[in-house]
């Protein structure tokens, strides 16, 4: 297989990743010597994130393909990927992790669920509880209201059985 070829393989499989992934993120890893990079390797693939580097080029052939052409700005220097098809919010936790623990990792952009985020969003991402805090949140939230109407509920119930009862013990004692 020649070079022309590799190289539209490799542009149709990050095309593939970009428009399969709820999120992917755009990392400079300029300075991170093996040990890091493996460290950073493993810590992304223990959460479903897959880690790639490939020429800007190419990234920006299969951006633009995507229809991710905002991306271009972003496409100076070193550039990795981490893309997730599950987890919309893991790469921002583990690739903001690292870059706290290794200032020499510095994240661009990414994209999440299609839209482009920036520094500042994927750090607000990243700070976000788990998402089993978060779904038991919704289900407090959900069951508050309920909780609420069933105590008002037997406090009715309550006022109506005495006053039923009060009734009945003035047509008895009449």
């Amino acid at each position: 297989m020649g070079v022309r070829e590799d190289k539209k393989r490799t542009v149709g499989e990050l095309k593939e990743k970009m428009e399969g992934s709820r999120a992917f993120i755009l990392a400079d890893y300029r300075g991170l010597n093996v040990s890091e990079i493996s460290d950073l390797r493993k810590r992304l693939s223990e959460e479903g994130i897959d880690f790639k580097v490939v020429k800007n080029t190419l990234t920006r052939i299969a951006a633009s393909q995507a229809g991710y052409d905002e991306l271009n700005t972003y496409l100076e220097g070193p550039t990795a990927i981490a893309f997730s098809e599950d987890d919309p919010v893991a790469p921002a936790k583990v690739l903001s992790t690292f870059a706290k623990e290794n200032d020499k990792l510095k994240i661009k952009c990414g994209l999440l669920l299609g839209n482009l985020i920036e520094l500042s969003d994927i750090k607000e991402i990243a700070e976000l509880p788990p998402r089993e805090v978060l779904l038991g949140k919704v289900v407090g939230g959900m069951q508050a209201p309920v909780y609420g109407m069933a105590y008002a509920m037997q406090g009715l119930l309550s006022k109506t059985v005495y006053a039923l009862q009060a009734i009945c013990d003035q047509k008895q004692g009449a």
